[in-house]
């Protein structure tokens, strides 16, 4: 632990390194970060999926970072960390154990399956040397018109929030791992993602405490935490200033989280690359501010010269003696005991760890909580499970689609999903359209929909995407054969076509989900969740069928 009268002004500035996390590119170590880490003591790096490259590629990266750390006389290990939320945002890919994601989960709502899953999450994370994942999300999906959150969250309620964020955090503190209540204090009810622009909540604090606060006030009083990270959102009506990003404000960092809330650990910002403070406040400006605030770790995933300037204007800041030489204390003091309750020197990860990564209990870890996700919303024909000949025929018809927003970097498994549903009816056709649709693929699609018997519909958040919803409601209506709905997102499509009679639900876009989706498609599973969310006025939340 750092103590007060301990560092000199010198030694502070040299220290100031701790304060910040900072990401590069490149599966070997960068020349810019060893110069951080060896030059500026850096206090933490963050991976993302341009990093990744094998497993044990990633062992040898994380070993490297940490001996050029131990070479430079840091007196603890880095803070290595992770987006690796399971589900739709996941960095590893295939290289670890793929699970289901926190709205997926929800339609379980099972917290022992959570405990389980983020177990074995940390588990694999720590075989690789990564010994933080910036998890769980404890956001509220309560706007279906959500683009950055959605099927990152539990769900909509509250209460069921809670209690599953609390059981994710037991599992991560029992594998060892470092975890992070995110985006505090709610990035459920906005339409903007913040990645792009400066989202803005008006809702007041009775509101919030009856809402978006009930998960990280949950989880604070019961289980505590580790980590806090906060959101780049405006929230007006507790900080007077509609253009404030709660990420800078101390009515949130020091009033809401720290005096209210009681919370004592590390808060840590979101990347200050985003939109949402690099154009309105700049890197220089959001860093002091943000550190001003009460936060303690500053995250700046992507450009050297913006950390360089980050680390310089902390410097600079407490020069002019806008930063005290209390608040940097009182900030190491928190990374620093943070870092002696997880990491040391002498148990960083060996090699022959990597033999945890998929290992028999694992995968079948994973094939129980992907089952028993998938939700059957709608069977009113009675289609499933399919009962089709082997002659008949098999149309799957799905649009070409990028990620939903820049948070995720995964490609779609198209090819995965029509080799399952080959693997149960070889005789399967695949139309991948790209929309808005010709005249002349239309007439295409119109003739392959008239050869085929069923037809497979997969949507993928058909109701934030008018194109796709216009070619679905046509479908729909036109189709001379029966039809399934597939939605392989965030489950909300049904309000986009509510004469879909058949209606299956992923909540994720993975290859595990599709496959346990498949599966109960043709009666080898039962659907076993229940829908998280509500599809007003269509579907109340805790809805699902079995066969």
């Amino acid at each position: 632990m750092v103590e007060r009268a301990a560092l000199s002004a010198a030694d502070l500035r040299d220290q100031l390194g701790q304060l910040l996390m900072a990401g590069f590119e490149g599966t070997d170590p960068s020349p810019a970060i060893l110069d951080l880490i060896e030059n500026h003591r850096l206090g933490g790096v963050i991976l993302f999926s341009r990093n990744i490259e094998s497993a044990e590629q990633v062992y040898r990266l994380t070993s490297t970072l940490q001996a050029k750390a131990r070479a430079a006389g840091h007196r603890y290990p880095l803070l290595i960390a992770i987006d690796q939320e399971n589900g739709m945002v996941q960095r590893l890919g295939e290289h670890v154990t793929l699970f289901p994601g926190n709205m997926a989960l929800g339609a379980s709502d099972s917290p022992e399956l959570v405990t389980a899953v983020a177990g074995a999450t940390g588990r694999e994370l720590q075989a690789l040397g990564i010994n933080m994942n910036l998890a769980p999300v404890l956001d509220i999906n309560n706007n279906p018109a959500n683009p950055v959150i959605g099927v990152r969250s539990f769900g909509e309620d509250p209460e069921q929030v809670a209690r599953l964020g609390l059981a994710a955090v037991r599992g991560y503190r029992q594998a060892g791992i470092i975890s992070c209540l995110k985006h505090f204090p709610g990035h459920g009810d906005t339409a903007t993602d913040s990645h792009l622009a400066l989202p803005l909540i008006s809702h007041d604090l009775a509101r919030l405490e009856r809402l978006e606060l009930v998960p990280f006030a949950r989880v604070l009083q019961e289980e505590g935490a580790d980590c806090v990270m906060t959101a780049h959102i405006a929230f007006p009506a507790l900080t007077g200033d509609p253009a404030l990003p709660a990420t800078v404000a101390p009515a949130i960092i020091s009033g809401l989280l720290r005096q209210r809330l009681g919370f004592d650990g590390v808060a840590m910002s979101d990347c200050l690359e985003m939109e949402a403070t690099a154009t309105t406040l700049g890197i220089e400006e959001a860093t002091v501010r943000a550190l001003e605030a009460g936060l303690d770790l500053i995250l700046i995933s992507h450009r050297y010269d913006r950390q360089l300037a980050g680390l310089a204007a902390m410097r600079s800041a407490l020069d002019e003696g806008r930063l005290s030489p209390n608040r940097l204390h009182q900030a190491l003091t928190r990374l620093q005991r943070l870092k002696a309750r997880y990491l040391s020197w002498e148990q960083l990860p060996r090699p022959e760890g990597l033999r945890l990564l998929k290992q028999p209990e694992h995968l079948a870890l994973q094939r129980q909580s992907y089952r028993r996700a998938i939700t059957l919303l709608r069977n009113d024909a009675g289609l499933l499970p399919l009962r089709l000949a082997p002659e008949q025929r098999l149309l799957i018809v799905l649009p070409q689609k990028e990620g939903a927003s820049r948070v995720e970097d995964q490609r779609y498994p198209v090819e995965a999903l029509v080799a399952a549903v080959r693997s149960y009816h070889p005789k399967t056709e695949a139309r991948l359209l790209t929309l808005p649709l010709s005249e002349r693929e239309h007439q295409s699609l119109r003739e392959a929909v008239a050869q085929a018997q069923l037809v497979l519909l997969v949507t993928v958040n058909a109701y934030l995407d008018r194109a796709q919803s216009q070619y679905i409601n046509w479908l729909v209506t036109e189709a001379p054969c029966p039809l399934v709905a597939l939605a392989v997102y965030n489950p909300y499509d049904l309000l986009a076509c509510p004469q879909i009679t058949t209606y299956l639900l992923t909540y994720e876009y993975t290859r595990p989900a599709i496959e346990a989706a498949v599966a109960v498609l043709f009666g080898d599973a039962q659907p076993q969740g229940h829908l998280p969310v509500s599809l007003p006025p269509l579907h109340a939340r805790g809805e699902g069928l079995s066969f």
